[in-house]
């Protein structure tokens, strides 16, 4: 099947890449050998070993708790707490936190100049859908209303999300649109998860190349098991965005790895978007796996995706 894309990093991949994948299939192993969900999400939280301090950087973190949902505000040095951005990590609806994903939210707050409010949602199994995307949808009303100094508007709106984080990111702005709801200026995915019936070819053309998803349809379709528990179907659109009428939704910026089996979660959005007139723009870089923004600074190509990000939400407000 010819190729409906193009990579956008046609340079070699940096020396780095190769550290970084040996951890992440050292890491997958662990996670595959356990079956005790609070050990895997300590695994989990060791995705971010090779990440530095957010001290090492200057971000201010700022604890703070939305209707009981535990969140922090996260502020980089001339941040404007005017423009603002909720950031929803990945995980798999059952893993990720504030604190697996500390460093990349920080940065994306240097990068963008945004006051970002991390979001620790409630995770299945103990809490199904729709339960951790309504905390998105509660706090992301909030934010419009409210920022890191006390009350008051925003004066533009970013979601962003990774993963599990970018499938809900895509469900919040289909939710906010179905309920009539003011959307954010621009929204950004980061391999994102967008299709619960796992339709595209890349889940068994990538499996041999993603060293931290290796799972095939029956894995997405095990997710979905855990994370809806009956309370929904898979074609849902604010479960699988991908099924979602993306008529009228703000640009989108989709950034995904050649190498990774969700790469056509993100392909398959993109055409859909552009057929709906959403003005997106898709960013595939060859080589890099499953989230790769995770590993900067030490991985070059994370680091240019996430200045790249930044570039893309200023240029919207």
């Amino acid at each position: 099947m010819a190729r409906k894309y193009r990579i956008h990093n046609l340079l070699m991949p940096s020396p780095e890449l190769t550290r970084v994948i040996e951890h992440l299939q050292g890491l997958a192993a662990e996670i595959s050998a356990v079956v005790d969900i609070e050990e895997s999400r300590r695994l989990i939280n060791r995705f971010g070993d090779l990440h530095p301090s957010v001290r090492d950087f200057e971000t201010e973190v700022l604890p703070t708790s939305i209707d009981n949902v535990p969140c922090e505000w996260l502020l980089a040095p001339g941040a404007d707490p005017d423009r603002r951005l909720l950031f929803i990590h990945g995980g798999g609806w059952t893993s990720g936190s504030l604190d697996s994903h500390r460093s990349l939210s920080a940065r994306l707050s240097a990068t963008t100049g945004c006051a970002v409010l991390a979001v620790a949602y409630r995770l299945a199994p103990e809490h199904p859908y729709p339960a951790g995307l309504d905390d998105c949808l509660v706090c992301y009303g909030w934010l419009r209303e409210n920022g890191p100094g006390g009350v008051g508007p925003a004066r533009s709106m970013f979601v962003a999300g990774d993963s599990a984080g970018g499938n809900l990111t895509l469900s919040v702005l289909l939710a906010l649109k179905q309920r009539g709801l003011p959307l954010p200026n621009a929204a950004v995915l980061i391999s994102p998860a967008t299709d619960f019936l796992a339709s595209g070819d890349s889940y068994r053309t990538r499996a041999d190349r993603d060293p931290i998803l290796t799972m095939g349809p029956d894995g997405m379709r095990k997710a979905a098991d855990v994370y809806l528990q009956g309370n929904a179907n898979p074609e849902d659109p604010l479960v699988s965005p991908l099924y979602g009428d993306f008529a009228g939704l703000p640009p989108l910026l989709f950034h995904v790895g050649d190498a990774e089996v969700l790469l056509d979660d993100s392909t398959q959005a993109v055409e859909n978007a552009r057929a709906a007139g959403v003005d997106v723009t898709l960013c595939v870089y060859s080589d890099m796996p499953h989230v790769w923004h995770a590993f900067a600074p030490y991985l070059p190509e994370a680091t240019k995706a996430i200045e790249e990000i930044g570039t893309f939400v200023r240029k919207h407000g």
